[in-house]
């Protein structure tokens, strides 16, 4: 078939996402089973029949991040893809964690490829400046990125230019936020109530009692920390064609004011806001030689509110923020809790970050064939953070501290330089592109710390100087500075590439890639990916000529290599001084000896997976299905273990080298169901779903760590072999004890007594100790899950996106915290322990240690399932739009997180920890809001 325009007698469509895709005339008398829509989606370095995909690459368009309130666009694809789990912040401007099949390193980030720059962060970008994304799952698909991907990938084509008439867009919404799903705590009474039993249950000296009288407040503290707040969105872009030239250009403002709010104090809250503009330009010269520039600058505030969720769930609720006594913030004498209003009002912290990312670009077609392309890109981000800690004149003079100014100035300078020699040719049936590519990359850091006391501050930003402060102290960025945080690496990498097929049935994929790092040392600074893909398209088979069920029918496998150098090390030996020092001769000397033994040999830790998967198309395009088997190795994973027979070092518990080997596979089904009606009626369906089993398959010498959160020394997580990372790690509850009777018949338990836990003897030795601790859940989910209904009716339109997780455990460290006479929740006092055959699943209210040992009682169930998001449209018809000579308005209500259904005794149960062994404990998280909106998209 010949290159044409795109006419109405075309009935290929294609789906364009700036690269030189051109539409195909179809002959006029083709028959309708082989119309069809022939998507094109992004692959590494360039772009691809979605039929001729080898590799498992998840798309999303910008009709799915449209119209969501969200300031990350990574945000709005939470349920929306199989194999593709995305856990959102909820504080403002914070940024998703996304995993893809799973977790395959300890420090690695799935990356973002915007318009060719990696990035690890995408809170700069608009989602309305986004045209599409490729999420690239598989090992074969990410391997043309090698070292930058090995945690996954996700390519995103901003929008560009076309067509000569100008379009101009304006989107807007305005919205509240409101934390949802708040727990119940107990109020005064219920707190005067318990306080007194566990004076009782303690058997305390000279007890004194708490009586109402003495504690008229009754204070609500979640009621303190947070507010509804406002978010609001607008965004304004004019696209179009000048002869030769392509623009699109943008600008946007985010702002969300968050919800844990600012009393009367001087803190400004936890606040985003967002300025960003946008411009793409492409200019063709000639008809071989086209250049053009991608363009993003973006101007971000964050004010971090001094996060006080776990203060307001442990402060006792007789007390109020303010003493109304002296006017002044409450001090506490029944709990160790600071004041959270106060600790919240006083504390000020903000971080204002400029970022521009600038991509130059140039293609040369020539010899009708090839395609010379280069693109150099640059990532320059200037941030500011300071943090202002105030003199707390609410604590005892003995504990008050002179104010405090921190400032962090930083510098980030990235580039990558790519050069790609492309050639395509049908030759018959035989279709082969072949691509070769050089790619440099620098990235480099440097920090400027200062501090000062006594900072002259007046609660404005201009006062906030360490120069008016005492016993300053600073860095700066001047070369030679030896106190100055330097950091910069380089990689260098050559890759090719090879897409061959046999008459559109017979597909074959191939890459390899060589990196260069300059983390390693010379034995082991390079490394080389290879991949292969292969399909078969039964569908275009002659023996499948006849039937009418299957538009496409696929089988797809692939293998890759990945590799990961970006993992924590130390390069230098720790000292530290004798203070006895070293005796010669009968004379003592100054000494210092090595305190930390360390693995100068640390290197590349390495992913290798497979996927089988079939594809369909059916009842002319309407029923789609997508399965895929996965199954991935990661190899030389670095973390610390357990190094016990480095006797005297101080990291003995925690030695960290290549340690660990994950497996990860699982099953990926998605569906989707889209039909017209009638002319005025369409509607559509989908529905994924994801299994995942992780496991540590092995660890160096058959060691261990014990990591995350503990309390008096007891860990609550240990990475071992034969276990998902981040499991928990403690004593099984089989019960409560009901009386004395109990205890003593039972195994020997330290602190034992009626009405706390009976731990369960494992080694039957009847003695209760370490080596009766088991494994007691995982954070990662069996399975993910997601679906939703479209619906169009003439001039209105509806939709409704459900999402949730099964399978998981959350440990609830927000409620283990317990160190004396912190406020409980109402579901304990409902449900505790008060004599003998009142509960035989919830302890009495106690100071007894025993209580808070890690153990299963805090390991809850982590499986939720809520509706993501409600969206209700009206279009303003066409007749009425065009006499207002605008080509659509459309008008819109929606409702994000509205309802979530889980059973976990706390905020949310979906938990965003950045530190993957950590993933699944809830210590003091933002929690995740409800936000409801109102909006407008207007073209004209």
């Amino acid at each position: 078939m010949k290159q044409c325009n795109l006419k109405y007698s075309c009935l290929i469509a294609v789906l364009y996402f700036g690269m030189n895709v051109n539409a195909q005339t179809t002959p006029k008398d083709t028959a309708a089973k082989e119309q069809k829509i022939e998507e094109v989606v992004l692959i590494g370095y360039g772009s691809q029949k979605k039929e001729n995909v080898t590799g498992s690459i998840g798309i999303v368009s910008a009709k799915d991040l449209a119209n969501k309130p969200n300031a990350n666009p990574i945000s709005s694809i939470q349920g929306r893809l199989s194999g593709v789990q995305v856990l959102n912040s909820g504080a403002p401007g914070g940024s998703p964690r996304v995993d893809i099949r799973g977790i395959g390193s300890l420090t690695g980030k799935t990356v973002f490829i915007v318009d060719g720059m990696i990035t690890d962060d995408i809170s700069f970008l608009s989602p309305q400046d986004i045209e599409s994304m490729s999420v690239l799952k598989d090992p074969s698909s990410l391997a043309i990125y090698g070292a930058r991907a090995s945690n996954g990938a996700v390519i995103i084509k901003t929008k560009t230019g076309r067509g000569k008439k100008p379009v101009f867009n304006f989107n807007s919404y305005l919205g509240f936020k409101t934390v949802t799903n708040i727990p119940k705590m107990v109020n005064s009474d219920q707190y005067i109530q318990l306080y007194n039993e566990k004076l009782i249950n303690d058997k305390a000296k000279d007890p004194v009692f708490l009586d109402r009288a003495s504690y008229p407040t009754d204070t609500d503290w979640f009621k303190e920390i947070f507010r509804t707040s406002i978010i609001n969105s607008n965004d304004i872009s004019a696209s179009g064609n000048l002869g030769k030239l392509n623009y699109y250009v943008s600008i946007g403002n985010l702002q969300d004011e968050g919800n844990l709010a600012a009393g009367q104090g001087i803190n400004s809250g936890s606040g985003f806001n967002r300025l960003n503009t946008k411009v793409n330009l492409s200019y063709k010269i000639t008809n071989n030689i086209t250049i053009g520039n991608n363009f993003t600058f973006s101007k971000m505030r964050t004010d971090h509110v001094n996060n006080t969720l776990l203060d307001a769930y442990s402060s006792p609720p007789v007390y109020g923020p303010i003493n109304p006594a002296t006017g002044d913030y409450q001090y506490f004498t029944l709990a160790k809790v600071p004041n959270p209003r106060a600790k919240m009002d006083l504390f000020r912290s903000q971080t204002r970050e400029e970022r521009l990312l600038n991509n130059i670009w140039g293609e040369y077609k020539f010899l009708n064939d090839f395609t010379l392309r280069i693109s150099y890109s640059t990532d320059n981000i200037n941030s500011n953070k300071y943090e202002y800690t105030p003199t707390f004149g609410y604590v005892p003079v003995a504990d008050q501290k002179p104010n405090k100014l921190i400032t962090r100035d930083s510098r980030t300078r990235n580039y990558i330089w790519d050069n790609t020699l492309s050639w395509k040719k049908d030759l018959g049936k035989h279709n082969i592109e072949l691509l070769a590519g050089f790619s440099r990359t620098r990235n480099s850091y440097s920090q400027a710390y200062a501090e000062a006391l006594n900072v002259n501050y007046n609660g404005s930003n201009a006062s906030l100087d360490i120069f008016s402060g005492t016993d300053i102290y600073r860095t700066s960025f001047e070369e030679g500075d030896r106190n100055v945080i330097p950091y910069q690496d380089r990689i260098e990498s050559f890759f090719g590439r090879v897409n061959y097929d046999y008459d559109g049935k017979y597909l074959v994929n191939a890459s390899v890639r060589r990196d260069g790092t300059s983390k390693y040392s010379s034995n082991d600074r390079t490394r080389v990916f290879p991949a292969v893909s292969a399909g078969w398209v039964i569908s275009r088979e002659n023996f499948m000529s006849e039937q009418n069920v299957f538009n496409l029918l696929k089988l797809r496998a692939s293998w890759g290599k990945l590799g990961n150098p970006d993992v924590q090390r130390a390069f230098t030996l720790n000292t530290t001084i004798l203070p006895e020092g070293a005796y010669y001769g009968g004379v003592g000397y100054p000494s210092q000896t090595i305190n930390k033994v360390i693995d100068p040999n640390i290197g590349w830790e390495t992913t290798t997976g497979k996927d089988f998967g079939i594809e369909m198309a059916m009842f002319n395009n309407k029923l789609k299905i997508d399965a895929t088997y996965f199954d991935k190795d990661t190899k030389d994973v670095v973390y610390g273990i357990v190094q016990g027979t480095v006797s005297g070092a101080a990291n003995w518990n925690n030695y960290i080298t290549n340690a660990y080997s994950f497996n990860n596979k699982g099953l990926e089904f998605s569906v989707s169901y889209d039909t017209k009606i009638n002319d005025h009626v369409k509607i559509g369906v989908y529905g994924n779903m994801t299994t995942l089993k992780n496991e540590i398959t092995s660890v160096a010498n058959n060691s261990y760590l014990n990591a995350g959160a503990s309390l008096y020394g007891n860990s609550i997580i240990r990475l071992q072999a034969g276990q998902a990372v981040g499991s928990y790690y403690g004593y099984q509850v089989v019960g409560i004890f009901q009386n004395q009777g109990e205890v003593d018949a039972s195994a020997t338990q330290n602190g034992a007594q009626a009405g706390g836990f009976k731990f369960a003897d494992l080694d039957g030795n009847g003695v209760i100790d370490a080596r009766d601790k088991t494994f007691l859940g995982s954070p990662i989910p069996k399975g993910t899950y997601g679906f939703g209904v479209n619906l169009n009716v003439y001039d209105f339109d509806f939709a409704i996106d459900f999402q949730g997780v099964f399978g998981n455990k959350i440990y609830n460290f927000n409620r283990e915290q317990r160190y004396g006479n912190e406020s409980w929740d109402l579901d304990f006092y409902n449900n505790r322990w008060h004599g003998a055959g009142t509960s035989n699943a919830y302890p009495m209210a106690t100071n007894n240690q025993a209580i808070i040992l890690p153990n299963s009682f805090y390991v809850e169930d982590g499986s939720y399932i809520r509706i993501r998001n409600i969206q209700v449209g009206y279009n303003l018809p066409q007749s009425f739009a065009k006499s207002m000579s605008i080509t659509k308005l459309r008008l819109y209500v929606s409702a994000q997180n509205p309802w979530t259904s889980f059973k976990y005794h706390g905020f949310s149960p979906e938990i965003l920890n950045t530190d993957r062994v950590q993933m699944g404990v809830d210590n003091n998280i933002y929690p995740i809001s409800a936000i409801y909106t109102v909006g407008l998209n207007l073209t004209f």
